[in-house]
């Protein structure tokens, strides 16, 4: 069976992570000069950009054209998941964001992914809620302000930046009770 375009975006957003986190790593990197430093950090930017805008592609893509597939339902969530998880890994290791948002983040994946695993053994599919897209949205828009390095020309574009990452913190934290209490049966009739 041949894979459809929405698929196929996703996946293109789970290849492109790993040239993000190589560039920017090298952009963090003390032994080369500053200007391709800058180039590193630009490139790891528009990589992550692209990937993000695959997301949105995707799925328009696949609404519109009768696409959507239970593989696109697991995909697009997974590509999302790991596309934020490895870029806040990055921004905490180098010290943009604290750790325990990262970490929160990554609790939050690891529970969905957990409710979405018991889900398919039941026969059920969880596709992505309203509030998951808004934390998806208010992650990648705040993210790409960091690696663009705007909040460092003035402090109101430093606040405006920090302000949504933290919204974005914040709306991790209430769609992962959305999805608890949505699917709380999924849980409760697994037999735990």
């Amino acid at each position: 069976m041949k894979m459809n375009l929405p698929n196929k975006l996703s996946l293109l957003r789970l290849i492109l992570i790993p040239f993000f986190v190589l560039f920017f790593t090298l952009s963090e990197s003390f032994y080369l000069n500053s200007t391709l430093v800058i180039y590193f950090r630009y490139i790891a930017a528009f990589i992550f950009i692209i990937a993000s805008l695959t997301d949105y592609f995707d799925g328009e893509i696949a609404r519109k054209n009768n696409l959507i597939t239970n593989f696109g339902k697991l995909i697009d969530p997974l590509a999302d998941k790991t596309l934020v998880c490895c870029t806040l890994i990055c921004l905490s290791n180098y010290e943009y964001i604290p750790l325990f948002c990262t970490l929160i983040c990554i609790f939050r994946e690891f529970m969905i992914s957990t409710f979405r695993l018991v889900a398919v053994e039941q026969g059920v599919v969880i596709a992505a809620s309203k509030w998951g897209k808004y934390k998806t949205a208010s992650q990648m828009i705040s993210i790409v302000l960091i690696l663009c390095n705007i909040h460092t020309i003035n402090k109101y574009l430093y606040y405006l930046t920090y302000i949504i990452f933290y919204v974005s913190i914040i709306l991790t934290i209430i769609s992962l009770i959305d999805y608890v209490f949505k699917n709380k049966d999924v849980i409760l009739n697994s037999g735990v």
